[in-house]
């Protein structure tokens, strides 16, 4: 369920490229007409919007945005106005050679389906000359590479169909190393990185029956390594996506984390975004907004309201 809001009636494209015009030059920027229009569009109404206003004044509105914008308020609304595929893959990037973050790649590889993944990793070629198999390679090491090369390179069977033999006999593998601490074990990236979320739930499940604890509490512990971080979080994303981005969520808003704050509304608010309020709520017991009101200001502070649906 979306929370972005559209307007019935809109504007036409060529209108709302005038509106923005308009807000952006002269003496300062008018913010607040840029995010009534913006945060209030789909990303193909952006799209029109964006080619209407290059064909009117012969500049790219991206570009013009950018150097009018400072901030956080800048950073999302740059990453809102790519079409949603290309926002992934460009998140991507930046995940992996700007700003590490594993989580990025994470979510990506495990939170869309195969399709979905596929479909990024070709628009990740387009945007930044290179695969996103060879990036991942490029820019982690070790175990970590290997989780997360595992995840991304994969192409996922996508259906309902499980084997319980099968979810018996890997719960049983998953139990063996996990007790033995071997978390970085080839067979568990293998069964994370290969099965389809069908058979995962199945194996999952078929642990939590035959050793009397859930797979995420079997993986708990203290540890702040990067690869024991990364597989929880891989095993998180796959089990419950939606409780998944409400911990994380208000872990940034925790941390004042404004990147990860960001990335998920942005992300979310055209998709799944209504779900994960409404778990915020019931988890946090305070309506997403009111939490990101406290924790933001500004232009910043209203933009992402906008895009919550407030």
């Amino acid at each position: 369920m979306a929370t972005l809001t559209v307007p019935e009636p809109i504007p036409s494209p060529a209108e709302d490229a005038e509106s923005i015009h308009k807000a952006v030059h002269g003496w300062g920027t008018n913010e607040k007409t840029l995010i009534n229009i913006l945060a209030h569009r789909n990303a193909t109404q952006r799209k029109q919007i964006q080619l209407a206003y290059e064909e009117l004044h012969n500049e790219s509105l991206t570009k013009k945005l950018e150097s009018e914008l400072k901030g956080n308020f800048e950073k999302a609304v740059y990453r809102w106005n790519f079409e949603p595929v290309e926002r992934e893959a460009v998140m991507a990037c930046i995940a992996l050679r700007k700003s590490f973050n594993s989580h990025v790649i994470i979510e990506i590889a495990c939170v869309n389906s195969p399709n979905e993944l596929l479909a990024v990793k070709k628009a990740y070629q387009v945007k930044c000359r290179r695969s996103l198999e060879e990036d991942v390679a490029a820019h982690t090491v070790g175990d970590l590479r290997k989780l997360l090369f595992g995840l991304v390179s994969t192409y996922r069977y996508d259906g309902e169909d499980i084997d319980v033999k099968l979810a018996k006999s890997e719960a049983k593998i998953l139990q063996e190393h996990i007790k033995d601490n071997e978390l970085n074990h080839d067979e568990i990236i293998r069964i994370l990185g290969t099965r389809s979320k069908a058979q995962i739930y199945a194996t999952f499940n078929s642990y939590r029956e035959e050793y009397g604890t859930s797979i995420e509490e079997a993986l708990a512990g203290d540890s702040t390594d990067e690869y024991a971080l990364a597989l929880r979080a891989a095993v998180a994303c796959i089990i419950d996506p939606h409780l998944y981005f409400v911990e994380a969520l208000d872990a940034a808003l925790e941390k004042s984390d404004e990147d990860t704050l960001t990335r998920i509304i942005v992300l979310h608010a055209e998709k799944d975004l209504g779900e994960i309020k409404d778990k915020f709520h019931k988890r946090k017991n305070a309506p997403l907004e009111h939490a990101v009101a406290k924790k933001t200001s500004g232009d910043y502070e209203a933009f992402l309201l906008a895009l919550l649906g407030d």
